[in-house]
């Protein structure tokens, strides 16, 4: 009976779709001149709390704009634009992820020729939005210190495809098991070139160093871009 049915491969059609709107799109932004971050984490990281400290630190030099992806609600969109950057919502009625097709609807609601860097806060989880490339430049992904040094093991593949890692909430480090060096371990494992960066948004320790590689990957796109 088996080999009467036919299997039709749709998540396969689905991602090169996906693929091909992402490359579409990414070509748009390079003339444009307008480098998008992709940055995904789980709910309660501290997404939008670094998104405010890069608006604090970045925007007198940067013009930014931020793209935010829930479920639901428009919180997130309402505190980014309160720190004084401009933003959209994109509420994804139950999708647990964001993909270029979302990505470039989200964009339409920005001016996107005024923006030197469009930031897009992916859904909160660590497995679907690793799966769907947003058409982002750069994949930024945030682990905090209360969910543990072995998200690596479980999680492989969020590791895998980002560019630079946030260790966020060091000032937890007191009050957790969290071994940050065999968390390294485990990072490089999967990925020896990502960035790893600790920080804490609540004391804005190593802050600095976060704006200092954004300041450089976005810089080294609007030279490639002939900026």
């Amino acid at each position: 009976m088996s080999d009467e049915i036919r299997l039709i491969e749709v998540k396969e059609e689905i991602f090169a779709d996906n693929r091909k709107v992402a490359d579409d799109l990414r070509a748009s932004l390079q003339k444009e001149k307008t480098f998008l971050l992709n940055l995904m984490a789980s709910p309660g990281s501290g997404k939008t709390s670094l998104i405010v400290k890069t608006i604090a630190g970045l925007s007198s030099e940067i013009r930014l704009g931020v793209i935010e992806a829930d479920i639901d609600s428009m919180v997130d969109a309402e505190t980014v634009v309160k720190a004084g950057v401009p933003a959209v919502q994109l509420r994804t009625g139950g999708f647990c992820h964001v993909d270029a097709s979302m990505v470039n609807k989200g964009l339409e609601g920005l001016a996107v020729e005024d923006l030197d860097l469009v930031i897009l806060e992916n859904v909160g989880n660590l497995v679907c939005p690793a799966e769907f490339d947003t058409g982002a430049h750069k994949n930024a992904m945030i682990l905090s210190v209360p969910e543990g040094d072995d998200k690596p093991l479980k999680y492989p593949l969020m590791f895998s495809i980002c560019d630079v890692l946030i260790v966020n909430k060091l000032d937890y480090m007191e009050f957790s098991d969290f071994n940050l060096e065999k968390m390294r371990e485990r990072v490089l494992r999967l990925n020896p070139d990502i960035k790893i960066i600790p920080v804490s948004c609540r004391t804005g320790e190593g802050i600095e160093n976060w704006l200092e590689w954004l300041r450089l990957v976005s810089g080294q796109f609007a030279v490639g871009s002939g900026r």
